[in-house]
């Protein structure tokens, strides 16, 4: 079972103050927070890619790789490259960059993206929207397995015989799917025999089961191992020593974010309710005490078959050294109590 953090490099507005950090800034306490990942043993840090105001990384690779050559273990991912805008061909470039200068360390989460800014920024029509995304994967998987690359798509010139350096570290470049839980996605990401991230922000966690299933049968009917393959879940939580501060802490910035998204999208106000509602045992937020969480990350295990734990945290604009604590939480009490549970069940249940 893999522990790690998620982040989208935020700087809206402090909750509490309602100022405004620098992009500048923000980027580089991300640098911080990844080399504290590292050194207090988690397994990997995902970085969001965003292009609008109050996001600061439009280039996960480039943050990633400013902390790639301050840490020695932790494995340096997307969260997720928006691939439907972009060049699959610098893509590659950038993570094959990557995993040179960690030594074999990165990682793409790909995925259409939940955001549009992108679209109209790099010139693609979004009634291409699926189409893009398709392309752009088959364009991209096609590099990774070989040197020398011959495509042809609607969408993008085509390369005839050409190569695409530098080449990664591993044999392999590891891509990964992210879904919001979209069925078709699902089953391609099976199909494909990628692995999956599943965005599990809110609802019920266990509801994802079926969809676990369903990716593992769509492996398996395409000739994949499915015992190589990984799901991963990406939610929403934080972590403090009693479950009472990390309320205190955690809830002005995810109730300012997520009314800000729900303006923009239609959604119901987000209210002290909701937020007790979803960190309850059944929700889809991870917040409270290292036992609490620890807890609920367990049950996602067992009830799911989650194999990969990304915690985003922080939602908005929180104080740099609750962050930071929160993932010296994380990665000294949290998971020890995940991997020793783990290996327990999964022992008693061969």
């Amino acid at each position: 079972m893999e522990i790690g953090i998620s982040t989208f490099v935020e700087t809206s507005p402090d909750a509490q103050t309602g100022e405004v950090m620098s992009h500048a800034q923000r980027i580089r306490e991300v640098v911080e927070e990844i080399v504290l990942a590292d050194q207090v043993g988690l397994d990997v840090y995902g970085v969001g890619e965003h292009h609008r105001e109050d996001y600061a990384a439009s280039s996960p690779a480039v943050i990633l790789a400013a902390a790639a050559s301050q840490t020695e273990r932790i494995r340096l991912s997307s969260a997720v490259t928006v691939l439907s805008s972009a060049d699959p061909v610098r893509v590659f470039q950038d993570f094959a960059t990557l995993d040179g200068i960690s030594n074999g360390r990165a990682e793409i989460m790909a995925g259409r993206g939940s955001f549009i800014e992108s679209f109209p920024l790099f010139g693609y029509d979004l009634d291409d929207y699926n189409e893009l995304f398709d392309e752009k994967l088959d364009l991209l998987l096609k590099i990774r397995a070989s040197e020398k690359v011959s495509w042809q798509g609607q969408h993008r010139a085509a390369i005839h015989n050409l190569g695409v350096y530098p080449r990664p570290v591993q044999e392999l470049l590891p891509v990964w799917i992210g879904s919001g839980g979209n069925t078709e996605s699902v089953i391609r990401a099976g199909m494909l025999g990628l692995p999956l991230v599943l965005a599990i922000i809110g609802g019920q966690p266990a509801q994802f089961a079926p969809l676990v299933e369903l990716y593992y049968k769509a492996a398996a009917h395409a000739g994949h191992d499915a015992s190589t393959l990984s799901v991963a879940c990406h939610s929403h939580g934080f972590i403090a020593d009693t479950t009472e501060l990390a309320v205190e802490q955690f809830f002005p910035s995810t109730q300012q974010s997520m009314n800000k998204l729900g303006k923009e999208r239609g959604w119901g106000p987000y209210t002290r309710n909701s937020f007790d509602a979803a960190r309850s045992e059944q929700g889809a937020l991870y917040v409270g005490d290292p036992a609490t969480v620890a807890r609920k990350i367990i049950n996602l295990r067992k009830q799911v078959g989650i194999t990969r734990f990304f915690l985003h945290a922080p939602v908005g604009t929180m104080p740099h050294d609750q962050v930071m604590h929160g993932i010296e939480l994380l990665g000294k009490e949290v998971a020890p109590l995940v991997r020793a549970e783990v290996v327990e069940w999964e022992a008693s249940n061969k």
